[in-house]
């Protein structure tokens, strides 16, 4: 269970606990047959974890706000934020760029 996402670990978890597929399903509010199609991708080799784009949306939204010279009260307007929830948003994300570059092979 190597390089899974959370919800394949989940879902081959409940697998083999002996979970019928079907109940599996109702939890996850998903058809059966996707169930199926993501137990049988998990059977797949991956040689490292799935990739991750750079942050949610709006952190990159506010980031290139902020470059293009917007105020965190401009761009809180635009989101129906305070100014105070773009600085937050603003700190997280050039935090999660900086642990990016510093985990670069």
């Amino acid at each position: 269970m190597e390089n899974l996402r959370p919800l394949e670990r989940r879902m081959v978890a409940m697998r083999d606990q002996g979970m019928e597929i079907g109940e599996i399903a109702r939890r996850f509010g998903r058809s059966p047959a996707h169930v199926e199609r993501i137990l049988r991708w998990t059977a797949i080799p991956r040689s490292r974890p799935a990739p991750r784009r750079f942050g949610r949306a709006m952190e990159r939204r506010v980031l290139a706000l902020r470059a293009a010279g917007e105020s965190h009260a401009q761009v809180g307007d635009r989101f129906g934020r305070s100014p105070r929830f773009v600085r937050q948003v603003e700190g997280l994300a050039h935090f999660r760029l900086s642990l990016e570059l510093l985990t670069r092979p």
